[in-house]
């Protein structure tokens, strides 16, 4: 390990030299109040910046355990302390300061979910901050004076500002931690109390807009406010009792007239498998960990998938026991949408009327008198939703304003009225008995067991042309893997690209499983337990700060979507669950 006048005699040394020769300062350096690591240099100013790490004692730091107490606690605090370190960083952007990137520093700033990233690890009060710099060049000359500056002024000055404790507000952070380990409770009493989502009285569900997820402060939001008839009292270590609507197992409804909230209740819960920052509205806004999006999603590729559950044998005798295409239709990918849920093992399906294909989810009596079930393979979704509860404990929660057919399969109605929930079970109830639509059920008495699939890992390559590995992402919708780009577009749950990242890095380690033994829910059962045991980290080397934490469901999604992927099928049998 060297010393921080060792790092200063490297940078006077090459002061004015060919921008490679920054290579010469890789290393540790150890500093009076932390120890600098310079893990990458890159080899151009217009490069990606350079990876550069800072590990701080917790003498240092100074944070007191009561702050990372627990997973909780801990992952909240490395939340609140990558955003302060993005905060030093706003002002100075560091451009003016050279050619390209020059100048730069910055650390992977979270959105309105508290993630566990990589950015910020804290491990029994020490703490390593994980950030890129820019190392400034004038053209292709290296800019000596103003990487010391950098390194010697500015970089000290965001660290104190935003990685020791004396710098903070002990109640801010406090409250940071706090509303996450209390969400994490009131997520962990769902399943106990028979629930699969809880809202919180007084929640802010709207958004400012599409691409802006803050709350929306407009002065005309009407806060959350259960129904009692569903509202429930859950504890938390911190706040207290907190009440609020419960969403029971079973197939709930949510209806209403359009622009009356349907979306955003879903959409609220469909975020409530994450934690979310205080003041953001929804924070004790709490879904099942495994509750997935369901959508259709025309033009995917599906890869040996038992849709046969909802489709039956198509023309021309196409079986669909082990369906593949290039392009799905809207309703098969639908199909193959919730099988794949099942396979990873979702507990909860959430899906919305407006982004799903309309012949899925409904047939009615009419239609079913025109076109005969001989001649219609398609056995729509309200048939299947109570199959699916029954027979695999799976919930769905749908939000529907088209078909009234669905009270005849519904647990719990839910109607929202000018942005405020109210019970109508028993009203739904009441209609459809008055009210005979008449259909019959089709596609059997059972949902079936799809079959099993197993990955082929030869089928699964990031490489491209002479680089031996090239899995690159630029937003959260898109991994470039090798020469193939997955679409996640439809991934809707994954909410930064820093998961995306981490996604496509999980994807490549995943291969080391695919043996033609494991299924694909239990490559991903593997690779997450891998990360549970050693971190992101364990994905890839290098120490990225750029990853945060997904799901099994993302990581199953990715492969599924990945053009190339192989899989060999077969059905269950009796080795354990099917999935």
């Amino acid at each position: 390990m060297q010393s921080e006048g060792d790092l200063r005699s490297i940078l006077s040394r090459i002061d004015g030299r060919g921008y490679g020769a920054y290579k010469d300062i890789r290393g540790v350096y150890r500093g009076a109040e932390y120890t600098l690591c310079i893990d990458h240099v890159q080899g151009d100013p217009f490069a990606a910046p350079s990876r550069v790490r800072v590990m701080i004692s917790p003498e240092t730091a100074g944070f007191p355990a009561a702050f990372f107490r627990g997973a909780s606690r801990t992952i909240a605090l490395a939340d609140y302390l990558t955003r302060r370190f993005a905060d030093a960083c706003v002002g100075r952007s560091g451009h003016g300061k050279g050619s390209g990137k020059s100048g730069i520093i910055a650390i992977d700033a979270p959105g309105q979910e508290v993630l566990d990233r990589t950015s910020v690890i804290i491990r029994d009060g020490r703490v390593e901050a994980r950030f890129v710099v820019g190392l400034p060049a004038f053209g292709r000359r290296i800019a000596g004076r103003v990487a010391e500056d950098i390194f010697f002024r500015e970089i000290p000055a965001i660290v104190k500002r935003s990685l020791f404790f004396s710098a903070h507000d002990p109640e801010d952070i406090c409250l940071h931690c706090d509303v996450c380990e209390d969400a994490d409770a009131l997520r962990s009493q769902l399943s106990g109390r028979g629930l699969v989502a809880f809202v919180a009285d007084g929640a802010i569900l709207p958004r400012r807009s599409g691409i802006d997820d803050r709350r929306m402060d407009d002065g005309k939001v009407v806060s959350f406010s259960s129904p009692p008839s569903m509202r429930v009292t859950l504890e938390t270590p911190n706040r207290g009792r907190i009440s609020g609507m419960g969403i029971r197992r079973g197939v709930t409804l949510i209806v209403g007239g359009g622009y009356h909230g349907k979306s955003t209740l879903l959409n609220a819960m469909e975020r409530g498998v994450y934690n979310h920052v205080p003041g953001d509205g929804r924070e004790y806004v709490v879904t099942d960990a495994d509750a997935v999006k369901i959508r259709s999603e025309d033009g995917r590729r599906i890869e040996g998938v038992d849709i046969s559950a909802f489709i039956g044998i198509l023309p021309l005798g196409r079986t669909t026991t082990a369906f593949r295409t290039e392009d799905a239709s809207g309703s098969t990918s639908q199909a193959a949408n919730i099988i794949e849920a099942m396979e990873s093992g979702a507990r909860v399906l959430l899906i919305d009327e407006d982004t799903s294909a309309t012949n899925f989810m409904i047939r009615d009596h009419r239609m079913q008198e025109m076109v005969v079930k001989e001649k219609e393979p398609i056995t729509p979704f309200i048939d299947k939703v109570g199959q699916l509860y029954r027979e695999y404990g799976i919930s769905t929660i749908l939000v529907i304003g088209g078909s009234g057919d669905y009270f005849d399969v519904a647990d719990t109605v839910v109607c929202m009225d000018e942005y405020v929930p109210e019970e109508r079970t028993q009203e739904a109830r009441s209609i459809a008995d008055r009210h005979r639509n008449g259909r019959r059920p089709e596609g059997g008495l059972s949902f079936g067991r799809p079959g099993r699939r197993y990955p082929d890992g030869g089928s699964i390559s990031p490489r491209k042309g002479r680089r031996e590995v090239k899995i690159a992402v630029r937003d959260r919708s898109a991994i470039e893997f090798g020469v193939y780009s997955i679409d996640l577009s439809s991934a809707e749950q994954l909410v930064s690209s820093s998961q995306t990242r981490a996604v496509g890095a999980a994807l490549w380690y995943a291969v080391r499983y695919m043996d033609g033994e494991h299924t694909v829910c239990e490559v991903v059962r593997a690779v997450m337990d891998d990360i549970a045991a050693g971190g992101l980290d364990s994905l890839s080397p290098g120490s990225p700060g750029n990853m945060a934490l997904f799901r099994p469901h993302e990581l199953a999604m990715a492969m599924n979507r990945l053009r190339t992927l192989k899989v060999h099928t077969g059905h269950p049998s009796g080795r354990g669950d099917w999935r």
